[in-house]
């Protein structure tokens, strides 16, 4: 069994880089060393006992406060060797670091997230608004108010959240850190894990004196007037995003975005498929038979239209480029006409005569459909009993 000598040890030399190195460095050499020496890979007690030297250089050297006491020619971690705290002393942690760093060197930080105390300040999140238009408005666009209830900036702290004068005092429960840690023993031995610090929600910082305002979120609920600018050929069910005029985050951060849902309210004539325009229009059965000339009003303008002698029922008229203008590019979709055929339901007796003798002309035979001899009579006279 190997034994620690008295004097400072070499936590550099452990983990093999230089005195300049950087944070990175220091990790990227603990996460290779812990990996081919830990216990569960190596099992040789030699290794075992380089691993607790491998995780007692990088607890101090990842602390920058023990760091400058090796830098000074002190060991944190002896005895009385000028660290607050050595291995299971008050402050100190032992020669095992935190369950996270463990994790780390072997999944490459991915458990757990990052480390430290979270900002105060956060991007604000996204709101959606409701908009409801007339087919005139989306087709054409329009310049639409509407009244947003969002969070805005408090003007009072700016974001601050601290009432005037004050400032945000470091947090006595953890120092700043925003976690504090526990001592438990797992199968590796010793292992500090950390927690958010209950007491300041791991911001690593309190508000001593709240703003009066906001009560120290930073910011304030308010109900805004804005006017959107809808262009035309909008869809129904399509957003406008309007940019950073969402929620304002916490602690004063980039306010979100602002969508702004369309919904289009259905038209009293005309119904909407993409950017064409369908209405039905109903003519005589005369006017079909003859042909007839049709004033129809469009979304804009008024337009005529020949109805052609013998024309059929469900026949279509199309209007080229009188529909919704196309939301990208130029151009508009078409207006389709369809044509409901009348039929007269009731005729006067000389309506009746000249319309059989038109029929006669045609060559068409047209049976009478009588009380004494028609077929509904007969089939009536039938289910009443009669002869």
């Amino acid at each position: 069994m190997r034994t620690r000598n008295a004097v400072a040890r070499d936590y550099y030399g452990i983990l093999g880089v230089s005195r300049e190195a950087s944070d990175d460095e220091i990790k990227r050499a603990y996460r290779k060393l812990a990996r081919q020496f830990h216990p569960d890979v190596n099992p040789d007690p030699e290794a075992q006992e380089k691993f607790k030297d491998i995780n007692a250089a990088y607890e101090v050297l990842s602390d920058d406060r023990k760091r400058q006491i090796v830098d000074l020619g002190g060991d944190p971690l002896a005895p009385g060797g000028g660290g607050a705290g050595g291995p299971g002393g008050p402050g100190g942690a032992g020669p095992f670091v935190g369950f996270q760093d463990i994790m780390d060197a072997f999944f490459g930080g991915a458990a757990g997230g990052a480390r430290g105390p979270r900002p105060r300040t956060r991007p604000g999140a996204d709101a959606i608004l409701r908009l409801e238009l007339d087919l005139h408005e989306t087709a054409f666009g329009v310049e639409a108010p509407i009244t947003v209830d969002t969070a805005v900036l408090c003007t009072t702290c700016a974001g601050a959240g601290t009432a005037a004068g004050t400032h945000l005092a470091t947090c006595e429960a953890c120092g700043g850190r925003g976690e504090v840690q526990s001592v438990q023993r797992t199968f590796l031995g010793q292992v500090v894990s950390a927690r958010p610090c209950t007491v300041c929600q791991g911001y690593g910082t309190t508000i001593p004196h709240p703003c009066p305002t906001c009560a120290g979120d930073g910011r304030v609920r308010t109900r805004r007037s804005l006017t959107v600018k809808i262009p035309a050929g909008v869809e129904d069910g399509m957003r406008i995003r309007l940019a950073q005029q969402g929620e304002v985050g916490p602690g004063g951060g980039t306010a979100g975005d602002l969508y702004v849902e369309i919904h289009e309210r259905p038209h009293d004539v005309y119904s909407r498929k993409g950017d064409d325009l369908h209405c039905r229009v109903t003519v005589p059965m005369t006017a079909a038979a003859l042909g007839t000339r049709l004033t129809i009003k469009t979304l804009d303008s008024e337009e005529t239209v020949d109805v052609k002698a013998g024309t059929q029922p469900g026949s279509t008229l199309r209007l080229r480029a009188r529909g919704v203008p196309h939301l990208r590019g130029t151009g508009r979709g078409d207006l389709y006409v369809h044509l409901d055929v009348r039929t007269p339901t009731k005729l006067d007796a000389d309506q009746e005569r000249m319309l059989r003798d038109f029929a006669k002309t045609r060559g068409e035979e047209v049976a009478e459909l009588t009380k004494q001899g028609g077929f509904f009579s007969r089939m009536r006279d039938a289910f009443n009993g009669h002869a």
